[in-house]
């Protein structure tokens, strides 16, 4: 399997499928082969569009019940088809009409730094293959499920699209050390971010939108092994976190509108924070 274009770790539902390593190669070929003209059309087969329409039949009702109003709101007025995967060149062209933003394709994950700064050009680095069909309910990785469903709503909202684009100032001025704090802040918030909402855990970060299992667990207090820490944005840039499995810990904004207030004067005191450090360091 090193021949594999995209590389998987051994644990990975699709590791041993060879069908689904084929798709994944082919797709990530098309963003490769991608020369910033038109956006590639993903080519997807109903065995992809089954699992786009099961994971939508399990997360419509629950996106009722469990996210915030304010995306809820959003989903209706920039709803996305839920019987067949849509093309990524459709869903941008929609966005940028709405805030300015951009989805382009990538092959996979990509470093960081590269990611970020791509925000402030409102340009949101997207993949486009879908996950396994054996754990449809959850990825331990983007993939189209996750771009469009838990991101492509909330960048139509301005603030949330301004505030990515936020992050991308940060990431270009910032050192390694800011990146790191930049990550975690983003992480804990924009991808797996709960606030109060009417007595009630509402969601509103994308990786939590775009997974059944983890929006059912984010949302409810009672979760075994699930900690909800208390809103403190410093807390969260210095708390590390696991991508390969559900979240151990979350952070609690009071409300959504709060989140929005302290999220943006938070990044632009670590701009500001930066830019003067490095003039005195000229100095």
């Amino acid at each position: 399997m090193g021949t594999n274009l995209v590389e998987l770790a051994p644990d990975h539902p699709g590791f041993a499928d060879p069908t689904y390593r084929a798709r994944r190669d082919a797709i990530a070929q098309l963003a490769l082969a991608w020369d910033g003209g038109a956006i590639p059309v993903a080519p997807y087969v109903e065995e992809e569009h089954q699992v786009w329409r099961e994971v939508w039949a399990q997360l419509g009702w629950l996106h009722e019940r469990r996210v915030v109003a304010e995306l809820l709101e959003l989903q209706r007025s920039f709803p996305i088809e839920r019987e067949r995967i849509p093309q990524l060149a459709e869903i941008s062209k929609r966005l940028e009409s709405l805030t300015g933003f951009r989805m382009v394709p990538v092959e996979g994950l990509v470093p960081p730094r590269r990611f970020f700064s791509r925000l402030r050009d409102g340009v949101f680095a997207a993949t486009q293959y879908v996950r396994h069909p054996s754990r449809p309910l959850y990825t331990p990785e983007p993939d189209v499920i996750h771009e469009l469903v838990g991101h492509a709503a909330t960048l139509s909202h301005p603030r949330l699209a301004a505030i990515n684009r936020k992050f991308g100032e940060a990431a270009v001025v910032g050192d390694r050390q800011l990146l790191t704090r930049i990550e975690r802040v983003y992480w804990f918030t924009l991808e797996f971010g709960v606030c109060e909402q009417a007595g009630e855990l509402r969601a509103y970060g994308a990786g939590l939108l775009s997974s059944v299992g983890e929006l059912e667990r984010a949302t409810d207090r009672a979760t075994a092994g699930l900690e909800f820490r208390r809103w403190d944005l410093e807390a969260i840039a210095s708390c590390d976190y696991d991508t390969s499995q559900y979240q151990t810990e979350l952070f609690v904004a009071p409300s959504f509108a709060r989140m929005l207030d302290d999220l943006e004067a938070w990044l632009d005191r670590a701009i500001a924070n930066q830019i003067a450090n490095q003039i005195a360091k000229r100095s």
